[in-house]
């Protein structure tokens, strides 16, 4: 079968969620079919990146996002009443390939990931597969809920339109995937129970288990340009960080992923590292003792949650990023906490009684073990693709 598949950013290297999820997508997808590429991009992919997804697809068609194009498809979609993310990621040059994709290979079907690509394809006579993977208007919400007030009127007017689009894309596609049940009945469609529930997985061979000398005693990761990655760490840093250190002055944190903001680096301190971009997230999961998710903003499943449980690292986080793992226990695969002192406590539990971190950490990687596998979750999704 020959699937166009269109993506908002190119999929290599996997510092965002997106991505790595679009990774997987491609890699397994391509076993059985023939796969066309089109990808907006910021920044042109280099040599090496590209090197990862070529075995993937026949063609890869890379369009770069110009800044004067960001600012005009913004305008316009202003104007339209479309969400300004779908705006940013729209270029004319990429609907132009996609049409020419169409006239010359005639694909049996065109599978897009996430609704800022919805406006390329929403028309196209052929059937179609939207990957809303997260609840967008729902983020967008929740960032108008605990945001500055000079920043609400913005984010309450982009949530508003993004949950208008959310639901009319629901209709230009035959069928409609997502990543977590609890996002699902977000989606803003009075048949949002057809939307089918594709998860996310856990490269086993890559976040395995290892033994070596524990440098931290929290690790927090993901990209830290990201609002919700950001606000997490100030929290952990600001509020929980003080309570810990009284039982524990010594108590380490690592704070690491790609496009560290200012405020992300502001937290240095003799207490705090923060990384910035590293080449192999297992080695710093490995040097930690727990892995810690205070995530307040945002929606999906979190895949550093998956990572380090893999890698047998207790969890501790918020309700936001626990309720997505399905049929997960409290206190047995993962630490659910509500209230800085809940995190504290938890987090002094964990430290100081080895029978229970070994329990959780066990418990923890036997869920994921059972549940995140990328190749019985990408068969589900070929299935839906293919039908």
């Amino acid at each position: 079968m020959k699937i166009v598949v269109v993506l908002p950013r190119f999929p290599y290297p996997l510092e965002k969620g997106d991505k790595l999820r679009a990774y997987h997508q491609l890699r397994t997808l391509s076993r059985n079919h023939e796969l066309f590429l089109v990808t907006l991009a910021e920044e042109l992919p280099t040599e090496e990146d590209l090197a990862q997804i070529r075995p993937f697809c026949k063609e890869i068609h890379v369009v770069k996002l110009s800044s004067l194009s960001k600012c005009w498809n913004i305008v316009r979609a202003f104007f339209k009443g479309l969400p300004l993310q779908c705006g940013y990621f729209y270029k004319r040059e990429a609907q132009k390939v996609i049409q020419e994709l169409l006239e010359r290979v005639q694909p049996d079907r065109v599978y897009c990931q996430l609704i800022r690509t919805a406006e390329y394809v929403k028309h196209l006579p052929v059937k179609k597969v939207i990957d809303y993977q997260d609840v967008l208007s729902k983020g967008m919400q929740r960032r108008y809920e605990r945001g500055k007030w000079y920043e609400k009127p913005f984010f309450r007017w982009e949530y508003r339109r993004l949950a208008r689009y959310e639901r009319r894309v629901f209709d230009y596609f035959d069928e409609k995937v997502i990543i977590t049940e609890v996002d699902r009945e977000l989606i803003p469609h009075t048949e949002n129970e057809h939307i089918h529930v594709v998860a996310n997985g856990v490269d086993f061979d890559k976040y395995a288990c290892q033994s070596c000398p524990k440098e931290y005693d929290l690790i927090f990761a993901g990209n830290m340009g990201y609002a919700p990655n950001i606000e997490a760490a100030e929290y952990l840093c600001r509020e929980v960080l003080p309570l810990l250190l009284e039982e524990h002055p010594g108590l380490k944190v690592a704070i690491c992923g790609a496009n560290p903001s200012a405020r992300v680096l502001s937290l240095r301190s003799r207490n705090v590292t923060v990384t910035g971009w590293v080449d192999d997230m297992s080695e710093w999961y490995a040097k930690s003792r727990i892995f810690i998710a205070p995530m307040h903003l945002g929606t999906g499943l979190q895949n550093k949650l998956l990572e380090a449980m893999s890698m047998k690292l207790p969890c501790v986080t918020s309700p936001l990023a626990g309720r997505p793992l399905k049929d997960v226990e409290n206190g047995k695969e993962i630490w659910v906490c509500n209230t800085t002192t809940g995190y504290a406590e938890a987090v002094l539990q964990l430290l100081e009684n080895e029978e229970l971190y070994c329990e959780i950490a066990e418990n923890g990687y036997q869920f994921v073990k059972l549940n995140y596998n990328w190749e019985s979750i990408n068969q589900k999704l070929e299935e839906i693709i293919i039908k």
